[in-house]
Formats: structure tokens, C-alpha cells, sequence
């Protein structure tokens, strides 16, 4: 095994961190790894936000659902679904991006996000840095755009704590690789696999919270989609240039 792979096996989330900056050095790394990751047509359909700033930190903290961890962390990064240069190209080349209608121009910012971001932990937690991404950027997106000023063709997609970690939170234990992994086609007799899990899940949250948790990983995730997690996010998409008109036409 690898020094590379190594690290990626190694991940876990750092939610307190110390009060050492992270050097501009390593923060340049992030952000050139980051950019070196593939993304659709070239297209490079992402942007990355630094925030360092106690002031911002704290109401960026607040609107994510008020974790303290963002402020604590020396770095909050947001990244960005970016389609506002793709803009200003077709402006130069006096075309319409009717592409920006479809919902797959959604898919194709989320993705590329992901695979930035993706890149940035990957130089982050190599670098000895802890991280832990935040989806609550999207809890209140039209105050997170306004506070950042983002242009028309931008979503904020997730943030991302960067710092030097505080204490060694451990590993969640992952599903089994035959709920993730399959072959040829996807097998959905998965119902077994999931019930072992989640076993397993609650031994950890047990050790985890000294007996007071013993919450499994089904209970948790559905405690989570059982409803509208960010009631927001339509308006959002809609606001910033993105009508998903085409699907309305289904």
C-alpha cells in the first residue's frame, strides 16, 4: 500500500481544532490540487472561497446551523458550483448556454465539486491538516450568496474546515464493500448486509459516547431524510440563473 493511498484510507473528521494557522504554502497546494482535478468538457466548473476572517467566520458559523467548528477552524473553504465564467464565454462568443436549463448542468457543477474537493483533502490531510466538510452551507444559500457576493451561475455547494486537528476524533466504521462494491450489476439483496452494519455502527457510537448513544447508522441516516432537510435550496437554483425549465416540460 502506498503513501497516497494510505492517507485516503486514514480519513476522519476534526471538529475542534488548534489555534495555529495553516501555512499559505499548504493552503496553495490545496487549492493548485484541487484545480488539477478532472471536471466535465474541461469546463472547471468550480470556485473556491477562503474565509478567514473571525467576523465572517462566526455569521458563516451561524448560518450553517450554528457549528462552532467553523469558527474555530483557521480556514473555512466553500466550494463552488461555477458556471459564471462559462458565462462570460459565451458573452465573448455571443452564444446562449442553453445547457444551463437542464437539470444535468446541476449534476455536472455537484460533480465536479466533488472531485475538487475530493483533490483538496487528499493535499490537506497529507499535509497533516484536518478537515471536515460541511454540507450546512446550503441550509441558508441565499445569505451565504449575499454574504459572499456570489454572481449570477454560482452555488455554494459545501464548505470545508481546514486546520491543524485538536485531538484524534477516530474513524466511523464504512458499510461493508459488498453494499458499495458490486460487479456487472447492482445487487439489492442488501438488506442483511445493512442490519450487520448496523450493529456494528452502535458498538462504535457506544465507545464513542461512553454508553450514552447507542444510535445505529439506519436511524441515523433517516433521521435525516425524513423530511426537507434544506427547503431553500429550489429557490436558490432558481435565483442564481438555473430554471431547470427542460424537466418542468416532462
Amino acid at each position: 500500500m502506498n503513501e497516497t493511498i494510505k492517507t485516503l484510507k486514514n480519513h476522519r473528521s476534526f471538529r475542534s481544532y488548534l489555534d495555529k494557522d495553516v501555512p499559505e504554502e499548504l493552503l496553495n497546494e490545496m487549492i493548485e490540487s484541487s484545480q488539477a482535478a478532472p471536471s466535465w468538457i474541461n469546463g472547471q466548473q468550480v470556485t473556491v472561497i477562503a474565509v478567514k476572517d473571525p467576523a465572517r467566520k462566526q455569521k458563516l458559523a451561524e448560518l450553517c446551523g450554528n457549528q462552532a467548528h467553523i469558527k474555530e477552524a483557521p480556514v473555512f473553504l466553500i466550494f463552488c458550483a461555477d458556471f459564471y465564467r462559462a458565462q462570460l464565454a459565451a458573452e465573448k462568443e455571443n452564444v446562449t448556454l442553453e445547457a444551463l436549463d437542464d437539470i444535468d448542468a446541476l449534476l455536472v457543477g455537484a460533480a465536479d465539486v466533488g472531485l475538487a474537493m475530493g483533490n483538496a483533502i487528499a493535499a490537506a490531510e497529507s499535509s497533516g491538516l484536518g478537515i471536515v466538510p460541511i454540507g450546512g452551507i446550503r441550509r441558508n444559500p441565499l445569505e451565504v450568496i449575499e454574504l459572499l457576493e456570489l454572481p449570477k451561475y454560482v452555488l455554494p455547494i459545501s464548505g470545508l474546515c481546514v486546520g491543524y486537528g485538536a485531538e484524534d476524533p477516530g474513524q466511523k466504521p464504512r458499510l461493508p464493500k459488498e453494499a458499495v462494491y458490486h460487479q456487472e450489476s447492482y445487487n439489492s439483496d442488501l438488506q442483511k448486509t445493512i442490519n450487520t452494519y448496523d450493529e456494528t455502527y452502535s458498538e462504535y457510537m457506544k465507545k464513542r459516547t461512553n454508553g450514552e448513544k447507542d444510535t445505529t447508522w439506519s436511524e441515523a441516516v433517516t433521521s435525516f431524510y425524513k423530511q426537507t432537510y434544506y427547503p431553500s435550496i429550489a429557490q436558490m437554483v432558481e435565483q442564481q440563473g438555473f430554471t431547470c425549465k427542460n424537466i418542468k416540460k416532462l
